[in-house]
């Protein structure tokens, strides 16, 4: 089956000719393949057009791909991101009878029981899930979510191929084991199938609701959990301007600056306060509320893929990108070394220097010019020198911070990401060791604490018992590791005999045409270095022991 797919995926690549795309220096196998393909004519599309056809026809891995692609202006050209922008909700849609059959049966009744009334065209078509609108019997207006049938067997076979490209890369390439490819694919396994449950979903929504009940920044529609299963989900229905609709909020006078701040602003505060991140905010997903345009408050819909981070992860999250702000390149390389995320023999002095060549000369332009992204993929590149591993914890929260940074800088072209966030960072740090936190943090944890505390004095008695045996332990070790050094520098020096042995012969038959060698060797002038290589022999059989 994935061979199946395989092929499909380069008959598609072929049929939009996607081999104009990339750029001339691939590999020369690749080079070959990509020639077969001139075989086939050139679609009467623009090249948008034709990468965003691909990514439809190809399934919800690839449509997830191409909305990436769509959030980042300054890395691909407008007209490509023009196009694949109509991947956020324009997918083809399945037909309303197999989306009405759906909903009956998972709902246990049929639509005109459940709905006052239920519209059959589609609001919105996505990668996994359709959305119609409906109106409850109480009136009040919802969507209606359901999940594309059979999209699990097509998605299985994506995320097989991956692994099997996956394990490849981890086999055969320098960066594969530190890259973990096969771990990070099993981690997106894990997500996209999570996103296939809509429970999953509206439990997530909720959570994010709670979060900024009341907040001026975000508003989560309401969750209806009586219409609510694994494969449906009815929530109330929003109004708002897309965020990639610009004419729109411009028209309506919006503070483009004051809303893109308040996404990076929006992005921090889940990172950092609450450590629940909605991390699949895409346009598709946002729009902008036009209650007050002056103070404009964004909309969230499609909480199905969500992170955190540990608390430590945090931490060290936090203190990487404030020195980095404050060129603090020291700081940055041992912060990198206490975390784990570089071996704990890097040398700081080599790791300071490597970044502060990649940094310097990106903190040299003006602010609003830095791009995130860049200064990632540079410091992505100049880790490999230093083995650095990367964090599968850390990869759903840099996508979605540059999926920020994209979106932000779409909404305000001189958008400065550090500026807005350096101030949010030096307050979270700065709250995280208030004795006002420390106290609710004790307060959190003492009962667990007190419940565990009788059994301190048991466990401090068992440790000093165990001492004994854990000494003789390490005595029994250190006498096999003696044991196997001696035979190995037994071994050593037998070895060493045996060279020098064979290359004393061999230098004496050199010096006596061999034949006198067996009748007078020893009235013969034997040559220096036969002597000497005897000498070494003899002294490594005699020291052998």
């Amino acid at each position: 089956m994935v061979f199946l797919r395989l092929l499909k995926i380069l008959r598609v690549f072929a049929r939009y000719r996607l081999d104009q795309l990339l750029p001339a220096n691939i590999p020369f196998g690749a080079r070959v393949l990509l020639a077969l393909f001139k075989f086939f004519p050139v679609p009467k599309m623009t090249r948008g057009e034709c990468l965003r056809r691909a990514c439809e026809d190809l399934g919800p891995i690839f449509v997830k791909f191409g909305q990436l692609l769509s959030t980042r202006p300054d890395l691909v050209p407008s007209d490509i991101v023009l196009e694949l922008n109509h991947l956020q909700d324009n997918v083809v849609p399945f037909a309303n009878e197999e989306f009405q059959r759906i909903v009956e049966t998972s709902l246990g009744a049929s639509v005109d029981t459940i709905f006052a009334s239920y519209d059959k065209a589609p609001l919105a078509s996505a990668s996994v899930a359709q959305v119609h609108t409906a109106v409850l019997k109480d009136g009040r207006e919802v969507v209606i979510k359901v999940v594309r049938p059979g999209i699990e067997r097509v998605i299985d076979q994506d995320i097989e191929l991956l692994l099997l490209v996956a394990r490849w890369v981890e086999k055969n390439t320098l960066d594969g084991k530190r890259l973990h490819p096969v771990e990070i694919v099993e981690d997106y396994r894990t997500t996209i199938f999570d996103e296939l449950d809509l429970q999953r979903e509206a439990a997530n929504a909720s959570q994010l609701r709670r979060n900024f009940l009341h907040s001026p920044l975000l508003y989560v529609p309401e969750i209806y959990w009586d219409y609510t299963r694994s494969n449906v989900l009815v929530m109330e229905r929003i109004y708002g301007i897309p965020v990639t609709d610009i004419n729109a909020l411009a028209a309506q006078h919006t503070d483009m600056k004051k809303l893109a701040e308040r996404g990076v602003e929006i992005f921090f505060t889940q990172v950092f306060e609450h450590n629940f991140f909605h991390a699949d905010m895409h346009p598709g997903n946002i729009f902008v509320a036009t209650k007050n345009p002056q103070l404009p408050q964004y909309i969230a819909v499609d909480m199905a893929i969500v992170g955190s981070l540990t608390r430590e992860d945090q931490y060290y999250l936090a203190r990487n990108l404030l020195a980095m702000f404050r060129r603090d390149y020291r700081l940055v390389a041992e912060l990198h070394v206490q975390s784990g995320w570089v071996p704990k023999t890097v040398r700081v002095e080599e790791l300071e220097a490597a970044i502060r060549t990649v940094c310097e000369p990106i903190f040299e332009k003006p602010l609003k010019e830095i791009s995130f992204a860049n200064v990632l993929l540079s410091l992505f590149r100049t880790a490999r020198r230093f083995d650095m591993e990367v964090q599968p914890q850390l990869v759903l929260l840099q996508k979605t911070l540059l999926n920020i940074e994209g979106l932000g800088r779409q909404l305000y072209p001189d958008l400065d990401l550090w500026v807005t966030a350096h101030p949010f960072l030096e307050r979270w740090l700065k709250n995280r060791f208030h004795p006002k936190s420390l106290w609710g943090e004790l307060k959190r944890y003492a009962p667990e604490w007190m419940e565990k505390f009788p059994q301190v004095p048991d466990l401090i008695f068992n440790s000093l018992q165990q001492l004994p045996l854990i000494s003789q332990k390490l005595d029994a070790l250190e006498q096999d590791v003696s044991r196997r050094n001696v035979q190995q520098h037994r071994g050593r020096r037998k070895l060493i005999a045996l060279v020098a042995f064979g290359a004393a012969g061999y230098f004496l038959y050199r010096d006596t045409q061999g034949s006198a060698v067996l009748r007078d060797w020893l009235a013969t002038d034997l040559s220096p270095a036969g002597v000497a290589l005897i000498a070494i022999g003899l002294l490594a059989l005699w020291f052998r022991k």
